[in-house]
């Protein structure tokens, strides 16, 4: 009978324990070095351009329509409205970006790649491409589709807890 009844729902491993945390081996503070890694190379390799390499993502996203407000690309790239708002000043002055408010809402701006905007980002892509390939050195395919395939789980994850915590609230 025992065999018939559904799997008893498990708590996932507890891989870290507060008591027991180190730092080094926390891959949250791994990533935020990658990402810190990347973004340095990245601005060393865009000063010639005017750019930073948050400004670039920001016009990475745009292009690819991640995010056509201030707000949503504030949350792709984790930062807060304030420092969007000051980035896409800084990209509209440069004549990259344009603000449009929209038709329907009045109050929404929505945001949107210049010509100018549209070249910096293509004469920047060979930068952005050096920059992930030196990091990715020594790396086989296989290695970077399963590292690509972990990140997306961690991220799924993420978004699960999220929907579960906002369904309970």
């Amino acid at each position: 009978m025992a065999a018939n009844r559904p799997a008893a729902q498990t708590a996932p491993p507890a891989f870290y324990r507060g008591d027991t945390y180190a730092v080094d081996n926390s891959y949250g503070f791994l990533l935020r070095r990658v990402l810190g890694s990347l973004q340095r190379h990245l601005d060393h390799r865009l000063q010639d351009r005017d750019l930073t390499a948050m400004q670039l993502g920001s016009l990475v996203l745009l292009a690819a329509g991640k995010g056509t407000t201030a707000a949503q690309l504030a949350r792709c790239l984790n930062i807060d409205t304030g420092a969007m708002t000051r980035m896409i000043d800084r990209l509209q002055a440069k004549g990259l970006v344009r603000r449009m408010r929209c038709p329907e809402d009045r109050r929404v701006v929505r945001l949107a790649l210049t010509p100018a905007g549209t070249v910096a980002l293509d004469a920047s892509a060979e930068h952005l491409a050096a920059v992930l390939n030196l990091h990715l050195a020594g790396f086989t395919a296989a290695e970077l589709a399963q590292l690509m395939h972990l990140l997306h789980r961690l991220l799924d994850n993420g978004a699960a807890a999220e929907s579960a915590q906002d369904s309970q609230d």
